[in-house]
């Protein structure tokens, strides 16, 4: 049964006001007869505390988590999911009644989700290269260990944040059975089934992070980015003979995981990505 109160949600981040989360969570709410409100909180780089304390107060229920304070939302929960403990940050905040809050990270299930069901590719048995260490990375690692591919290449431009994330994971890797390396950006060898960049390389006009090299016929090149920072990348992966993909699907498909944790309610996410990519479509030809 929908319940009857209206709840309260919000992602929070510096920037914000980019983001789709409103809109989605919207959606979302209206498909399963949820009463909620989902806000974005535009909070001070130094000010994640402070906010979240003020949402606690105004009764919140749960909230995302998105650039810079991952890191901040899974220190300041009272427990946190294995994902969370493994990746060190946290995406998704669930507030308890009783004002516990326990922090989640739905980054890398949404990142699956959208691979293997979404663009229909499988991922065990296969060769990954995700390229970054930061915290899109981190996040993902985990969850792509789970499907056991064949092999899991982590590069980096600084070979030691490669190495740590690749340490961090290591037993994880053992017990799935994937062989897991770090390797640095210069110099990177091998080629791969399925390219994810987890940088903002192409955002920040800094040209694509690895050689066309690392690119099968036929391989997916994922930017967890979407839009117009995505844009680069997936040029530079057709123009090779790639798939290229954006991570919209990913963004909606991490959105469904939190909604899930809230609500106790899956909701129709591949539906919602089709008209969230529609509307992106209307707005880029006005």
């Amino acid at each position: 049964m929908p319940s009857t109160a209206t709840d309260l949600y919000c992602v929070m981040g510096n920037p914000v006001a980019h983001s789709r989360s409103p809109w989605i969570h919207a959606r979302f709410a209206q498909l399963t007869q949820q009463p909620l409100v989902y806000q974005r909180r535009l909070v001070p780089l130094n000010g994640f505390a402070a906010d979240l304390q003020q949402l606690l107060q105004s009764g919140g229920k749960g909230c995302n988590i998105t650039v810079p304070f991952k890191l901040d939302a899974a220190q300041a929960a009272h427990s946190r999911s294995p994902r969370v403990a493994l990746a060190g940050a946290a995406n998704t905040l669930v507030i308890g009644a009783d004002g516990h809050i326990h922090a989640d990270n739905t980054d890398g299930l949404g990142l699956v989700a959208d691979i293997t069901r979404n663009a229909g590719v499988a991922i065990a048995g296969k060769a990954i290269l995700l390229v970054g260490a930061g915290g899109a990375a981190a996040g993902v690692l985990g969850p792509l260990l789970e499907q056991q591919p064949r092999q899991v290449v982590v590069c980096n431009r600084t070979f030691h944040k490669a190495q740590a994330l690749v340490d961090a994971h290591a037993t994880l890797a053992q017990s799935q059975k994937v062989e897991l390396l770090a390797q640095e950006q210069q110099g990177l060898s091998g080629s791969f089934d399925i390219i994810i960049n987890g940088t903002a390389a192409s955002l920040q006009g800094a040209g694509i992070p690895v050689p066309a090299s690392v690119l099968r016929p036929g391989s997916l090149a994922y930017d967890m980015m979407y839009g117009q920072a995505a844009q680069p990348f997936l040029d530079w992966a057709q123009q090779h003979g790639a798939v290229g993909r954006d991570g919209l699907g990913m963004l909606v498909e991490q959105a469904a995981e939190s909604f899930a944790l809230w609500r106790g309610v899956r909701p129709p996410s591949q539906q919602v990505l089709q008209e969230l990519r529609a509307v992106l479509a209307q707005e880029a030809q006005a």
